[in-house]
């Protein structure tokens, strides 16, 4: 009984050594799945710390190809196109007004169109109440961040008098090699949890004031040199997207923004916490809802940098090159001999166009 044991386990293992012998014997594009990334020829004396929180790149269709698309981006030749879908479709559960039958099943989520003009970035970000000084933010130059959020415009900025914030200031963080991302703080939703942030609220036309804050955060971008083709990032605070009619109310006007944005050729982005408004968008896009936003910038604090885990998106159609995740706030850092209390993200997303 133990030599035949023995014999058994003596057969599995000379097996298992053939095998592996018969697979290094074949090209690595043989033994690699399909789509799966080869190693470069040539070892980088420098890899990139960040190279194991990449998101792999998926080829999706662009929208020039694909009309009707659910969200609307840029054609090759740069003008913003997108779909003039009307807002007043019938609502589905949460506040999310469904897609027509003729285009599609609106229980399956629509692909987003590739992102074929914008500037992209790729690394470390910081965002910051106050725009910085010019001299800060070359001292900075020695820390580990590629990129700064600004908080540009809005009515619900918590900082809302900028001094430095203006054209001269966005030439001067592009020529010291910064990358900029452009925040909008613009009406919050009905049912917004920050006390602050209450008496900004929505009113009662919902997509008449998504259409004219969208207006007016590409206003404010052209002042201070940000061209088409750039994001802009709507910020929404954390609100209690459960509430049914707020939901419905906060949808409107993210879409009402987003599709002003976009006609106006730039690329609506969206800023909230992941367990709430994230999780509405994510809805919607299941649902099937049009004018959505390009960009997705989750924050989710208290973990560790991360694009592609993220739970509430996992499969969701804000794949590569589309997301952000502020992963820790209001942290102190000293840089250069200065000090800011800032924000800090993990990006791999589109960045302004500074003219």
């Amino acid at each position: 009984m133990h030599r035949t044991r023995r014999r058994r386990r003596l057969k599995l293992v000379v097996g298992l050594v053939l095998l592996l012998m018969a697979l290094t014997a074949l090209p690595a594009s043989a033994r690699s799945g399909p789509g799966l990334p080869q190693p470069s020829p040539t070892s980088d004396p420098h890899p990139d710390p960040l190279a194991g929180l990449t998101l792999p790149d998926i080829a999706l269709p662009d929208l020039a190809t694909v009309p009707g698309s659910a969200l609307g981006d840029f054609a090759p030749d740069g003008r913003a196109t997108g779909p003039a879908w009307a807002p007043e479709a019938p609502a589905a559960a949460g506040g999310a007004p469904r897609v027509p039958a003729a285009a599609g099943d609106p229980s399956s989520e629509p692909p987003l169109p590739a992102l074929s003009y914008p500037r992209m970035f790729r690394g470390l970000a910081f965002d910051t109440c106050m725009a910085p000084s010019l001299d800060t933010m070359r001292r900075w130059r020695a820390s580990k961040y590629g990129a700064v959020g600004v908080y540009y415009g809005g009515r619900g900025r918590a900082c809302p008098h900028q001094p430095r914030l203006g054209h001269r200031w966005m030439k001067g963080v592009q020529r010291l090699g910064w990358r900029v991302l452009p925040v909008y703080v613009g009406s919050q939703s009905p049912c917004v949890v920050a006390g602050p942030k209450k008496a900004y609220r929505i009113g009662g036309n919902a997509w008449s004031q998504g259409v004219r804050e969208g207006r007016d955060a590409v206003r404010r971008a052209r002042a201070v040199g940000i061209r088409p083709g750039s994001p802009l990032y709507l910020d929404m605070e954390a609100y209690k997207y459960r509430q049914k009619k707020c939901a419905r109310t906060t949808l409107t006007f993210v879409r009402g923004w987003d599709r002003q944005v976009r006609r106006k050729g730039y690329v609506p982005g969206f800023y909230s916490s992941a367990d709430s408004g994230v999780v509405h968008m994510r809805a919607a896009a299941r649902a099937g809802v049009r004018d959505l936003p390009s960009v997705i910038w989750f924050a989710r604090w208290h973990t560790r940098p991360r694009l592609a885990r993220e739970p509430v998106l996992q499969g969701s159609a804000w794949t590569s090159r589309r997301r952000i995740h502020q992963y820790a706030g209001n942290v102190k850092e000293r840089h250069g001999g200065r000090t800011l209390v800032i924000d800090r993200n993990l990006v791999h997303a589109p960045v302004a166009r500074i003219r």
